[in-house]
Order: C-alpha cells, then structure tokens, then sequence
C-alpha cells in the first residue's frame, strides 16, 4: 500500500480503514458476494428459498438473482420452483458449491487465525477497544446528520 508519511493522521487512519474495507470486501465476500450467499446456504443445510436468502443478506432482488446466475453457471448451486408454492424458488448447493463452501470457511479461518499475529495480547485488546469507540462516535454522527436533515 502506497501511503505518504506525511499525510495528516486522520487522512492516514481513513486510508486504512478503506484499504482494511477493500482487502475484506475482495478476500471476505462482503454481505452481497457469492461467497456470502454460499456461505448463508451452508449454514441453512444448503437450501433456502430466494426470498429467505435475499432477506439474509443485504442486496436487491435483481442484484440476487445476477449473483445466483453467476453460481449456477459455475455450477455451484442450483434453482427450482416449489413444488408446494410455484411462485417460490428453492436455492441449493450442488456438491461442489458445498465444497466450495466448506473451502471458504476454512480459509476464512485461516485468515482470521493469523490477522492480527503482528500485534501483541494487549495491542489487540486495545485495537478493539479503539475500533468499538470509533464505531460507537461514527453511528452518532450520522444519528446527528439524520437529525439535522429533518
């Protein structure tokens, strides 16, 4: 990461935490990613309803249904109406989509395992306590900016 030593502080720390956001969101899935929506049918036995699944995650009707396309022609998971309710479509995993799955856990494991090895016990501790402030102060400045456009 290309970073300027002279960059005021705050300008620094926002760099950071955008390049922090960026790493997760291409190496995490995000809330919306197929391996997010891999990951909510994993954890649901490996079938859900598409409206069950868009209602797990964070993403519009039409953006779901880009991202379910894009798994089945991966074959990844697969669709079908419900026998019961016709207007319902069923998600669900093929044996590699589980697989795939399974991989993604893992190595977020992995991952997660060995984030932060480059701080102490008590760095870590005071890194989230810090984090938790921030995001505390961060979600009352934008309660006050609801309460200002009002």
């Amino acid at each position: 990461m290309c970073e300027r030593d002279d960059a005021p502080t705050s300008t620094r720390i926002l760099r950071n935490f955008g390049y922090f956001g960026y790493f997760l969101h291409m190496h995490w899935g995000g809330r919306n990613g197929k391996q997010h929506i891999l990951l909510e049918l994993l954890a649901h036995d490996g079938e859900m309803t598409q409206r069950d699944l868009q209602e797990a995650s964070c993403i519009t009707s039409a953006s779901l249904s880009e991202v379910i396309a894009k798994l089945e022609a991966e074959g990844l998971v697969s669709r079908e109406r419900s026998e019961t309710d016709r207007r319902q479509l069923t998600v669900t995993l093929t044996p590699e989509g589980e697989r795939k799955a399974h991989e993604v856990v893992r190595t977020r494991a992995e991952f997660e395992a060995r984030a932060f090895d480059c701080l102490t016990e008590d760095e870590r501790n005071s890194l989230v306590t810090i984090l938790d402030r921030v995001a505390a102060h961060w979600t009352q400045l934008e309660k006050d900016k609801k309460g200002d456009e009002r």
